[in-house]
């Protein structure tokens, strides 16, 4: 991991000494299109999506977005964020292979991504952002704490890596995206103010969702953010028209959150607004709005309530999760275990689908989230480590938590074949097989899983492969 971290900073600061000059593309590239799948060169094991703007030319440098996918799916960030890098200028690649688990192949694919977009692309080195979603958010934390070496981080749906601490002597810029049902809200927010006190530039965006890559119109957002960023530390020329525009528009947008009552919110935006465009232009009236607000009953008691939302839901998840356990060796005590938490997952499930307050409603919902995911972590960490058994409990907990989810049914189908439950995962790949949006993936998926070989022949999977697919 160390090693990764240093071949970021040479590669993307050795430019800069004037020893080393970006080389030319070596082809031409097709532009204004996402390119699903570039294999790179010195490593054509790993490959990525690349974007280049529609007006792209190597006569100039162009700021740069890695992004990161949880499940390695290199064109999903990159079609969210296209309209975007169309509008202000940048440049987009994201790894083919860099999904979640363990770190060091994730360095690996993305060393191997930005060694190779720089061969091809010209690219300025100070002006390279990371991005990523969830574990992937994790994961561009990780790099840009560690290296030093990012203009600024996109963090989707999850905050800092676990147990790293934010370093004062290099604070980057980070911009936060979350939904609004993620369970992962009740950090995100609180993070937001460890960013400030540790100096670093933040902006928070909060969007009608739960956990999930945010959408296009918060990438325009987050990539507009990251250009004023640039040029306040004079990374980018000073554009004022630009600069007036995303004042104007982002004033307007605190203005209507007061006008509609939510005083906590738009007291979180002015304050953003002030931080990011001091020195920039005169907001001294605007500072003045905050500070008012700050003091007003209305924003000290919705903070106060906003803290007892987070803590109820820490609650409702923990009551669930301690159960996730799977060390007991004691049969008879898990199974009595699971009874009890099959019915607090049930309960907790009724509870997200159908109370009517809308505080307790989100509660419920990211709890629940927080149930799920923490179940399907815990599962993968079983299935890593070899205990089958204990990985098929913790799936099926997880698809009692989220009955809709493919993902929890075709896990629960790799678990059980490792344990040699054939049946078992026959009767989960049936039902993976009936959620799946894409069959020709789901199929893909099958073939790739090696665990999943033994039952490529059996009579009862042959209907959930298209023709071609069949032995």
């Amino acid at each position: 991991m160390r090693l990764g971290v240093c071949v970021f900073a040479l590669l993307l600061w050795q430019p800069l000494s004037g020893q080393v000059s970006p080389p030319a593309p070596p082809a031409r590239l097709e532009s204004g299109t996402i390119l699903p799948h570039l294999p790179c060169a010195a490593h054509p094991e790993q490959s990525y999506a690349l974007y280049l703007p529609a007006n792209y030319s190597p006569d100039r440098k162009w700021p740069l977005v890695v992004s990161s996918d949880p499940a390695a799916r290199g064109t999903v960030p990159l079609e969210l964020q296209k309209d975007a890098a169309e509008k202000f200028g940048y440049v987009l690649v994201a790894s083919n292979n860099s999904g979640n688990g363990l770190w060091k192949p994730r360095f690996d694919a993305t060393d191997a991504v930005l060694m190779d977009v720089q061969t091809r692309v010209s690219v300025d080195p100070r002006r390279i952002y990371f991005a990523g979603f969830s574990g992937g958010a994790r994961f561009s934390s990780q790099i840009a704490l560690l290296c030093k070496c990012g203009a600024g981080v996109l963090l989707n749906g999850a905050g800092i890596s676990n147990g790293q601490s934010l370093a004062t002597d290099s604070p980057f810029p980070v911009f936060s995206a979350i939904g609004l049902l993620d369970f992962n809200y009740r950090e995100v927010v609180p993070l937001q103010d460890l960013l400030a006190k540790a100096g670093y530039p933040r902006w928070l965006r909060i969007f009608d969702g739960a956990h999930e890559w945010a959408p296009a119109d918060v990438m325009e957002e987050a990539l507009a953010w990251f250009r004023i960023q640039a040029m306040k530390s004079q990374r980018e020329p000073r554009d004022q028209v630009f600069l007036n525009a995303q004042f104007s528009k982002m004033q307007a947008r605190a203005d209507a959150l007061e006008q509609s009552g939510d005083l906590l919110a738009a007291w979180r935006e002015s304050s953003q607004v002030v931080a990011t465009f001091d020195g920039l232009t005169d907001v001294s009236a605007l500072r003045g709005k905050v500070d008012s607000l700050s003091r007003g009953k209305a924003v000290r008691n919705a903070l106060k309530h906003e803290q007892a939302e987070f803590a109820e839901q820490a609650q409702l998840t923990a009551e669930i999760t301690l159960h996730f356990d799977s060390s007991k060796d004691d049969a008879d005590a898990r199974f009595e275990g699971d009874r009890e938490v099959r019915d607090q997952i049930a309960r907790l499930r009724m509870n997200a689908e159908h109370e009517k307050r809308l505080e307790w409603a989100r509660i419920y919902k990211r709890a629940l989230a927080g149930v799920f995911i923490g179940a399907m972590e815990a599962g993968n960490t079983s299935l890593e480590e070899g205990n089958f058994v204990a990985a098929m409990r913790l799936y099926d907990l997880a698809a009692q938590a989220r009955p809709a989810s493919e993902w929890a049914w075709n896990q629960l189908a790799v678990a059980c074949a490792s344990a040699g439950k054939k049946k078992d995962a026959i009767g989960a790949l049936r039902k993976g097989h009936e959620l799946a949006t894409d069959k020709a993936a789901f199929a893909k998926w099958f073939r790739s899983e090696p665990a999943l070989e033994s039952l490529a022949s059996a009579p009862e999977v042959q209907p959930l492969l298209p023709p071609n697919e069949k032995p």
